[in-house]
């Protein structure tokens, strides 16, 4: 690890920062001197101050803690700076600094993002209770109950091992005392930070373990709780431990292109500069360094790197609408890249991220991001809940004492609360976290009435239901995604529609196969809670599962298999139409893909002269070839009879199967085989193989089939994938 890393309590910025006022919109801050943790460690162990005078240990927090708030009493501060100091005199970091100035650099790192002071009160105290005789009672009774309630909290997080063998229970109460108060969160993950930058002092193995359980659960806590300038900083730390060669060459990188002449990012955010001073839009227009694991990763994605990819240009503005009047100006003076524009103002992410991204091209290629935000959003952006402040404080129009009113907490840590008291027991919810946290992208999906419901990448209708219902949505029984009905299982897509179509059934219950298309937290715990609350509907739904597996078992004849073997022949002919370059050879359409006019096909040669017919697409075809068998060309002959096996799915209701077959005997479909699927969740799947004389009557048939009511979708069998 760099001796920066070793000594600097906040980040700095990365070689070519650049930036410059379009029109100055508040006066500059400083740059503070480099921070020596020595020179606090010897100011430490000179003692307090005398009362009523600030050590000047704290100096630098107060400096920055007074830019983000003016006016805040600084009293608690010097009292806690006091009483931290007397508690830990004589103890030592192994890196031999006095133990003091851990919690001041951890308490230094939350004032730079702007925490409110009990924070800060609580940070410079975090370790006292669990290190020196300082007990909770004497907390409450000098600082009051909010930081007694973050300083046990805190206790109770160092206590906890995040890795592989972390005791789930104990988890599962540390984010109880924590969900309720994101404070608690923010000083943990800045006394992780701090102690990651020192780490170079510990044993290479035990540097690796940290950095490991750093980057499977506090760097994506990190994330959700938005604070961007934490996470990124412990995401680079984590990258220098575990793969320092990687680093090595990204260092290498970034100084390389901060030694060049010319700097694409520079140019462009001075033209940015030009084109919104003529538009008279008063911004503050930086060049936003990536950092090393981004640089890292497009490194990775493109190869070469070229000047515009090492940075982003960041416009900063007073108003949600100067954002927009931004883009409008830049998209019309510049020459803009329209697939790269997002709007995450009107959509904020999960963990209220707001900002404008759109990109414009250079004349010699190179392509430049620009981020375009308020000034609040760009605080938020990097200091996430920490920006948040005190979530306890009323609302002044709600003067009510000690309600907690925190209308802006990210959703996800909602969520997380409400996981953990609906999952039946600790290691399903330590489990489902952990997976939750693994999922690093996000979706946005949005309802008919306007409103709007962040997914995980991935997620189906059924985590979309859970996710608008809660446990509600037991009665689900369809979606519309798009205006088109879709199975539960269908996988969403960012900027879909959907439309959940629920049940009148108060006794509805959800399957138990819904457990393999859910993906969210909510959905998988909700579904289970109900399977282990029911235990009989359970297994009856288990049996239901069975027998209809096993009706496939003695299957009579002339109904199809769908784990047939592809080579096997159909029940009946019907094949003469299709033609194949094999002199004398019969040809057999696939059961598994049942392959009409106009499908594009193929065939293989099989056992005792014959050819079997295949869909393209059909994923038997991708696994033969692979196995080396050689197609046999074929094609459709004049013969227009066909046969086609069919899907329809409906709702249960009185007399649907026979309004069915009528519906297709009136289309001049011979239905050769047919199967219906015991019920569940008021649906029903019926599978039909039937006989046309003519493949182009399909598309009335399946139309007829449609307009039965309620049958809500038909649809061609799909191909099965063929094991082996």
């Amino acid at each position: 690890m760099s001796a920066e890393a070793t000594n600097s309590v906040t980040p700095g910025p990365m070689p070519g920062a650049v930036s410059g006022p379009v029109t100055p919109t508040a006066p500059r801050r400083k740059a503070r001197p480099r921070i020596d943790l020595r020179r606090l460690g010897r100011a430490a162990l000179l003692g307090p101050a005398a009362r009523g005078r600030l050590p000047d240990a704290i100096s630098h927090v107060v400096e920055a803690h007074r830019a983000h708030h003016p006016d805040a009493d600084l009293e608690p501060l010097r009292h806690a700076y006091v009483l931290a100091e007397s508690s830990h005199r004589g103890q030592m970091r192994k890196s031999g600094e006095p133990y003091i100035t851990h919690p001041l650099a951890v308490t230094l790192i939350l004032a730079e993002l702007g925490a409110e002071t009990t924070t800060l009160t609580a940070s410079l105290l975090h370790d006292t209770v669990e290190d020196t005789d300082v007990t909770l009672d004497q907390v409450r009774d000098q600082f009051g109950e909010e930081v007694r309630f973050l300083v046990d909290g805190v206790t109770k997080l160092e206590k906890v091992d995040y890795g592989a063998a972390a005791e789930p229970e104990t988890f599962r109460k540390m984010l109880v005392a924590t969900g309720n108060d994101v404070r608690v969160m923010s000083i943990k993950l800045a006394d992780r930070l701090h102690n990651m930058r020192t780490l170079g002092v510990m044993r290479p193995e035990k540097q690796e373990r940290i950095a490991k359980v750093t980057r499977d659960v506090l760097i994506p806590l990190a994330e959700r709780l938005g604070v961007q300038a934490l996470k990124t900083e412990l995401e680079d730390l984590v990258f220098a431990i575990l793969h320092p060669e990687e680093y090595a060459h990204t260092r290498e990188l970034i100084v390389r292109n901060a030694a060049r002449a010319d700097d694409p990012l520079a140019e462009v955010a001075d033209e940015v500069r030009g084109v919104l001073r003529e538009a008279d839009i008063a911004a503050e227009v930086l060049i936003r360094p990536r950092h090393f694991v981004s640089v890292h990763r497009v490194s990775r994605k493109r190869g070469r790197l070229r000047g515009s990819d090492f940075g982003r240009v960041l416009v900063l503005v007073n108003e949600d609408a100067d954002c927009y009047g931004v883009l409008g100006e830049l998209h019309t003076c510049m020459k803009p890249v329209v697939s790269e524009f997002k709007d995450f103002i009107a959509v904020p992410k999960f963990n209220l991220y707001q900002s404008l991204h759109t990109a414009v091209a250079r004349e010699d290629g190179q392509v430049v991001e620009v981020l375009i935000r308020t000034h609040q959003m760009h605080k938020v952006a990097e200091a996430g809940v920490v920006a948040l402040g005190n979530p306890y404080a009323p609302a002044p129009e709600d003067p009510a004492d000690g309600e907690r009113v925190d209308p802006t907490r990210p959703g996800w840590l909602s969520r997380l609360l409400d996981w953990q008291e609906a999952a039946p027991d600790p290691d399903h919810f330590w489990s489902t976290l952990r997976e939750d946290l693994a999922q690093d992208r996000e979706i946005t999906v949005f309802r008919p009435d306007g409103g709007t419901l962040g997914l995980p990448e991935g997620a189906t209708c059924v985590d979309a239901a859970y996710a608008q219902y809660g446990e509600d949505a037991h009665a689900c029984i369809g979606a519309r995604v798009n205006g088109r009905l879709a199975t539960l299982s269908t996988v969403l897509r960012d900027g879909d529609t959907v439309q959940l179509l629920m049940g009148q059934d108060p006794a509805s219950e959800p399957s138990r196969e819904w457990l393999e298309h859910a993906h969210t937290p909510a959905a998988r715990i909700a579904i289970q809670r109900w399977l282990t609350a029911h235990p009989a509907q359970a297994e009856s739904q288990q049996s239901e599962t069975r027998i209809a597996e096993d009706r496939t078992a003695p299957r009579p004849v002339g109904v199809p298999d769908p784990d047939a073997a592809p080579e096997q022949p159909a029940v009946r002919p019907g094949t003469g139409h299709v033609l194949a370059d094999l002199p004398g050879a019969t040809v057999r359409l696939a059961r598994c893909c049942t392959p009409v006019p106009p499908d594009e096909i193929t065939g293989f040669a099989v056992r005792g002269g014959a050819v079997t017919v295949h869909r393209v697409e059909c994923a038997a075809v991708a696994r033969m070839k692979a196995g080396g068998r050689a197609e046999v060309g074929v094609r459709w002959g004049e013969t227009a009879e066909c046969r086609v096996t069919l899907v329809a799915e409906s709702f249960v209701r009185p007399h649907l199967l026979a309004d069915l077959t009528e519906a297709m005997a009136s289309e001049g479909a011979e239905i050769v085989s047919a199967t219906v699927e015991p019920p569940t969740q008021q649906q029903v799947r019926h599978t039909y193989t039937v006989q046309l004389p003519d493949a182009g009557h399909l598309p009335a048939l399946m139309r007829a089939m449609r307009n039965v009511a309620g049958v809500y979708d038909v649809s061609r069998a799909q191909p099965q994938p063929q094991g082996g």
